[in-house]
């Protein structure tokens, strides 16, 4: 069984914060964020907009993909979002 897992970057409306995560549903858990369903960071600063995502072909790489990307500063995760979406434009609507 072939399972696909996303690491993802969500921002807020003003583009001030960003927000890392990996999932194996993408559609489902930026659904989530949209819809305030959990407590947490996201939910406290308003963070629901997709801005980048990447597909991973397994847990493992898409754990430690996650984990650069967290530990990478904000000017290479903003670099990274303009490499595939100049506009921030909210790629959900296109899941």
């Amino acid at each position: 069984m072939n399972n696909q897992y996303y690491v993802y970057i969500l921002s807020n409306k003003t583009h001030s914060v960003l927000y890392t995560g990996m999932t194996n549903d993408l559609k489902r858990r930026v659904y989530e964020h949209k819809e305030k369903l959990t407590e947490g960071f996201t939910r406290k600063y308003n963070v629901d907009k997709l801005v980048y995502y990447e597909v991973c072909e397994d847990v493992v790489g898409a754990i430690s993909r996650e984990k650069q990307l967290k530990d990478g500063s904000r000017l290479k995760k903003i670099r990274l979002i303009a490499s595939m979406n100049a506009e921030w434009r909210d790629l959900y609507e296109d899941l």
